[in-house]
This record gives structure tokens, C-alpha cells and sequence, in this order.
């Protein structure tokens, strides 16, 4: 049900069990609260539903500077979860208008499901299963390397990639990290060589994609950059789907030009008929975009979600926002 108060907090994007936290933060602050409940793509529905809302959370609903534009009472987007490529920061910032993700809190969770992903693509796992009663005591490929002689790439050594690297280290030979945003003494503290993408791309065994979606990584891994892995080389993303051309990706695995992919993330969410056939590759070890979950990351997310919103409400910029220095 729609709130009657004069100021309103809304969810765009439901799907969790309770929204206890959310809808205590903004009492704290005097705002009814409402949940969306129609559609999942209805656009319009949820324009309509942002009216009169000072503060709206989302999932996947992009924000840009016509959805503000409809919605001129919004003063503050809270984006569930790490990334952001929905939300246009620079016409939020424009409009005034704070927005907040929440950082860090699914580490764990992220590099825990990075890491069974690379287990399973080097076990193969999604073969060996299939092959119990048909081929008992047969390895699934004629190869299966040992993580002791690979080399592990990671793709961005910020909160996630960093405790992926923390917690590998005596997994693999050697960890090699590229992230030219962060500095040489991290690098080092986290026991990860740095070196540039083509370097990393040439000499892992496996490469882990821990990078945010922006307009420098859409697509970076495109035939090229596949193209300078090795055939023996697995590819694993549990960062955002557009990262990696799914079609370079898939004919790369054809072609036997790499040896295998697990993916947590995909360009259209929930995969388009026209993933299907990379879905069914054998060498694919897919998942359905729960990398973030755990249940301590789930209860996590959501407190500092209502705190941030709350924050953003009495005018505040928590640690969490996106575009603090619009508003100093």
C-alpha cells in the first residue's frame, strides 16, 4: 500500500524477505515507507510510484537524469549492493540528489564464491557430476591441473579482490594483480605482483574479475584480450556480466582456446535465450548471480542500506555515498 504521508521512502526493487530495518530507519526520520510490488521491468510503474518519495532504494532500475527529471521530489538513491552502473551519478549530483551503495559488505561471501568457481572449472566439476553412472572412475577431461603450479590473475585488488588474494595465498604458485587505481604498497601487503592487463592475461593461469562496470571495462574482455590467454586458461567473473563479450567468450571455449569459464554474472539478468547455448557449454560452470549472498552479507546489506538512507534523509553524506564532494 502506497503511504499517505507528505514524505515518503520507497522500494523500487523488492525481493527480499523483510524490510524491517528500512521501514524502522525511516520512521526515525518521519517518512511512511512503501514497496513497489508490480512488475519487474515496469519503468513507468515505478516513475509513478516515486512520487512524492524523498528517497528511493534500488536493485536494477535505472536511475538516470530522465527518471530524476519525473521524479523531482527524490533527494536520495540507495543502491543495494556494491555496484552502480544503474544510476547516473553525474545527473543525480546535478539535481541534488545523494546516492549511496554499500561497500565491502559481501567480501567474503564474493571471494568465497570466486574461489568455488575456480575449484570447480579446474576439477570439472560440472562434467564429473554428469558422467557418475555413465563413466565412473574417469576423469572428466584428459587434463586437470593442480592450483600448487597456477598462476592466479586478479582483475581489480580493491575490498573483494583484495580478500580473494588474502585468502589464496599457499593456494596457488603466484598471484598477479592489475588495478591501476590502487597503490604499489597494496599490492605488496596483499602478497600480489603487480603488472599491467596483457601481462596478467598472458601469464595466469587463471584470471578472476573483480573490477567495477564503467565505460573504461565494459567489454574488456572482449576476442583480443581472450585471445592473449593461454588455452589452458580459465576466465571466472563474479564482478558484472558486460565485463566479458559473452559471444567472444563462448566461441573462445568452441574453439578450445580456453579450458574453462565460471560465471556469476551475465549480460542480460536473467540470461536471455540467446545465452542458452554458453549456459550448456560443459566447460561453463554458470550460477545465478548469489555471489553477494551469505546470510550474514544478506542482514549486513540491508542495515547499512536503511542506515545510509537515513543518513542521506537528515542531509548527511555517510561513508557510503557516491557523490559526497557535490554536496561540500
Amino acid at each position: 500500500m502506497q503511504g499517505t504521508g507528505a514524505r515518503r521512502v520507497v522500494v523500487l526493487d523488492a525481493g527480499y524477505d523483510s524490510y524491517t530495518g528500512e521501514r524502522e530507519a525511516a520512521a526515525r526520520v518521519g517518512a511512511a515507507f512503501d514497496i513497489f510490488d508490480g512488475d519487474m521491468w515496469d519503468r513507468d510503474g515505478r516513475i509513478a510510484f516515486a512520487q512524492g518519495a524523498a528517497g528511493i532504494y534500488v536493485r536494477w532500475t535505472v536511475v538516470d537524469a530522465g527518471f530524476l527529471d519525473a521524479a523531482p521530489s527524490v533527494k536520495a538513491v540507495l543502491r543495494y549492493g556494491v555496484g552502480y552502473d544503474n544510476v547516473d551519478i553525474e545527473a543525480a549530483s546535478a539535481r541534488g540528489v545523494r546516492v549511496a551503495n554499500v561497500q565491502g559488505y559481501a567480501n567474503h561471501s564474493v571471494s568465497d564464491h570466486a574461489l568455488a568457481l575456480i575449484l570447480a572449472c579446474v576439477r570439472g566439476l560440472r562434467m564429473g557430476m554428469g558422467q557418475v553412472r555413465s563413466n565412473y572412475f574417469v576423469s572428466p577431461r584428459p587434463h586437470l591441473p593442480e592450483l600448487k603450479d597456477m598462476t592466479l590473475g586478479i582483475v581489480g585488488l580493491g575490498r573483494i579482490g583484495g580478500t580473494l588474494c588474502a585468502k589464496v595465498q599457499g593456494l596457488f604458485k603466484r598471484v598477479l594483480a592489475c588495478d591501476p587505481y590502487i597503490v604499489a604498497e597494496r599490492f605488496a601487503s596483499l602478497g600480489a605482483v603487480a603488472c599491467d592487463l596483457p601481462t596478467l592475461l598472458a601469464e595466469s593461469d587463471v584470471v578472476s574479475i573483480h573490477c567495477n562496470l564503467t565505460d573504461e571495462t565494459r567489454r574488456m574482455f572482449d576476442a583480443r584480450a581472450l585471445a592473449h590467454m593461454p588455452p589452458t586458461a580459465i576466465l571466472v567473473n563474479t564482478a558484472r556480466g558486460p565485463i566479458v563479450d559473452e559471444d567472444a567468450l563462448l566461441e573462445a571455449l568452441k574453439a578450445e582456446r580456453l579450458f574453462a569459464a565460471g560465471l556469476d554474472v551475465f549480460c542480460d539478468e536473467p540470461p536471455s535465450s540467446k545465452c542458452d547455448e554458453l549456459l550448456a557449454h560443459p566447460h561453463v560452470v554458470p550460477t545465478g548471480h548469489y555471489a553477494w549472498f551469505s546470510t550474514a552479507a544478506s542482514q549486513e546489506l540491508q542495515r547499512r542500506a536503511a542506515e545510509n538512507m537515513a543518513a542521506m534523509l537528515r542531509g548527511e553524506s555517510p561513508e557510503d555515498c557516491l557523490n559526497a564532494e557535490a554536496f561540500r
